[in-house]
């Protein structure tokens, strides 16, 4: 056992949210009892103590919308030199990028950016993944490579017609193939959704293989929905009905779905999604990025929808992600008094509500009973902390820079800033190696 202790302690807990000198009880991968540091170290004496010396104690940080393949772009020259809209992005570089991806470099991208969300104090993932040249076991390395890492994972394929039917077939089989394994071996560590890649690369018959293939298999979808404007008018030109209404004819939406971004969406979307209990994840800095729009989150949250907030790979820092995400419906709707309630919701209770979900253990809040996710920062407020003002010194105090120790699952994969598991510097270098040669292929 392991008393963490000695900090200023947010837990995300209703029932006992903040301790200004609290402490944390682990037992192997599980948060065994939370309360002040001295009324702890005299109930459990002769346990190990960290002592963090009025550092910040709170959940590890939950991003469920990643992608770990786009590590290999950083740096990389547009192949469109201008894209004027986000499908010229797609063509110009990523539709480029995800097909001449190799095993070896799904592995090492994923284990470099990896290294990046440790250090920053993420500890669960939803991937969203994409390699038409090499479908099958791309799930199964990218496992290998977060099973190492030691972060929670929940990982899917996404499935497009865009690059002919046997690929298709190929990302239809492989998360079949790695739901299942999940399943098997019910691993809370690791879990598979059914990833799709957005309704304008899917035509009907993809999407009904897709229903008929998850059937039986008790999971959600992981989806692009909505993104750019060029895919919600491709549902109505094409199909006859909005892309919500599309994704509901086919069973895609439901309380174990990801629907990613929702920019375009109105307010019949918007009762669909609610009905059916979807959840949807906001992708501020990604939307801003690639210039779609900005999502209409905060109406969605006033319907009850859930909505959780990610990364799109954009960056690995969800405090980032955070600070992003407020300063966007700040300054769409003009109001300086809206969007930090709602963000803090999403990141903190709608993100520690989908993990729980998906891998069906307690994740995001410092209980008892609820596993050992948790990240140390290292944050001196020049102002009292305190219960009702948390979410404004982690909004404009704290940020990815300044995590100290990263555990999961009851592991510190990063202590006092060192990594524990891995070594970052021959990682990023083969990952350089490997860009290297993928660029040149391209």
């Amino acid at each position: 056992m392991l008393l963490i202790g000695n900090g200023r302690v947010i837990t995300r807990n209703s029932q006992q949210p903040y301790l200004e000198n609290g402490c944390v009880l682990i037992k192997d991968n599980i948060i065994m009892d939370i309360g002040p540091t001295l009324a702890m170290k005299a109930t459990y004496q002769d346990i190990d103590f960290m002592d963090v010396q009025g550092k910040v104690i709170m959940p590890g940080l939950i991003n469920t919308h990643m992608h770990l393949y786009s590590t290999f772009a950083r740096g990389m020259t547009l192949q469109t030199a201008s894209p004027q809209n986000f499908l010229e992005i797609l063509e110009g570089l990523w539709w480029k990028l995800d097909k001449m991806l190799t095993l070896e470099d799904v592995y090492y991208s994923a284990l470099a950016i990896l290294v990046d969300l440790i250090k920053s104090g993420t500890t669960t993932i939803f991937d969203h993944h994409a390699s038409p040249g090499a479908v099958p076991e791309s799930l199964f390395r990218l496992a290998e490579a977060a099973k190492l890492a030691g972060i929670r994972a929940c990982l899917c394929y996404e499935v497009s017609d865009r690059d002919g039917v046997s690929v298709c077939n190929q990302g239809i089989e492989e998360n079949r193939q790695f739901i299942k394994a999940c399943q098997e071996n019910d691993d809370s560590m690791v879990q598979g959704l059914f990833g799709l890649h957005a309704s304008f690369t899917l035509s009907d018959d993809t999407l009904l293989k897709c229903a008929n293939a998850v059937a039986g298999l008790e999971t959600g979808f992981h989806v692009h929905a909505a993104e750019g404007l060029a895919d919600a008018m491709h549902a109505e030109q094409t199909f006859g009905k909005r892309l919500i209404q599309r994704f509901a004819d086919f069973a895609v939406l439901g309380p174990k779905t990801i629907a990613a971004h929702c920019v375009h969406v109105n307010k019949t979307d918007m009762d669909l999604l609610a009905k059916s209990q979807t959840n949807v994840v906001h992708n501020p800095e990604s939307n801003m990025g690639n210039a779609v729009g900005c999502a209409p989150v905060l109406a969605m949250v006033q319907q009850g929808i859930r909505v959780g907030l990610g990364t799109d790979g954009y960056t690995t820092d969800m405090f980032e992600s955070l600070k992003a995400a407020n300063l966007i419906h700040k300054h769409q709707q003009a109001n300086p008094s809206i969007g930090s309630r709602e963000v803090s919701h999403m990141l903190f209770t709608a993100n520690s509500q989908i993990a729980t979900m998906t891998f069906r253990k307690k994740i995001g809040s410092l209980e008892a009973g609820a596993l050992a996710d948790l990240v140390v920062i290292d944050y001196d407020p020049p102002t009292p902390m305190t219960t009702d003002n948390i979410d404004s010194h982690i909004l404009f105090g704290m940020s990815g820079r300044a995590v100290d120790s990263t555990m999961v699952n009851g592991q510190f994969l990063l202590k006092e800033g060192q990594l524990t598991e891995l070594d970052e510097a021959k990682i990023k270098a083969k990952a350089r190696e490997l860009a290297a040669k993928m660029w040149k292929r391209i």
